[in-house]
């Protein structure tokens, strides 16, 4: 993260609401398009979205710029967002109202790494990793899969399936700081 940055995270978590929002400005499309990747619903996204910044403005104290991007941290954030929210009794309520119809379509076209990493200008990089790490990502981090269920899906140990990952989120990290 280049100066300019870091001083306006500086001035957002110093109470200042022009930089927050101008913060708000500058990530929402890419963290919106994490959310909607998840969610599958333009209305719960924008939702969740909504709540996300409401967190990062509440709990800007609790970013340390040493530990991590603010992008990282933000990102966290909105995918922890939604992931509680598929988790949530909302959503679940909401799946008994579909028609089995709408249920197959759902599980039938979901989106794909490729269409997730261009919500969030991570392709380039992304394409760079081993097979393995690109499916790995996508389950985990994209889908948002549990390490249980996203061994399942892969058919290998869960141990494995967290070394693996591990090891891959490190070799993107590797990638992009290089």
């Amino acid at each position: 993260m280049s100066a300019q940055p870091d001083l306006l995270i500086a001035r957002m978590k110093s109470g200042d609401q022009t930089a927050f929002t101008r913060v708000y400005d500058r990530y929402q499309e890419a963290l919106h398009g994490v959310i909607y990747n998840i969610v599958k619903n333009r209305d719960v996204s924008e939702e969740i979205l909504q709540d996300v910044f409401i967190k990062i403005w509440n709990n800007s104290d609790s970013y340390d710029s040493q530990q991590g991007r603010f992008f990282t941290w933000a990102l966290n954030i909105s995918r922890n967002a939604s992931i509680d929210y598929l988790r949530s009794k909302r959503h679940k309520d909401s799946l008994k109202n579909l028609s089995s119809d709408n249920f197959v379509d759902i599980l039938e076209t979901s989106d794909d790494l490729d269409t997730a990493t261009n919500a969030i200008y991570l392709k380039k990089w992304v394409e760079k990793l081993e097979p393995i790490c690109i499916k790995i990502i996508d389950i985990i981090f994209f889908k948002g899969f549990t390490f249980n269920d996203g061994a399942k899906e892969l058919e290998i140990p869960s141990g494995t399936l967290k070394t693996r990952h591990r090891k891959c989120m490190m070799a993107l990290r590797n990638m992009i700081l290089n």
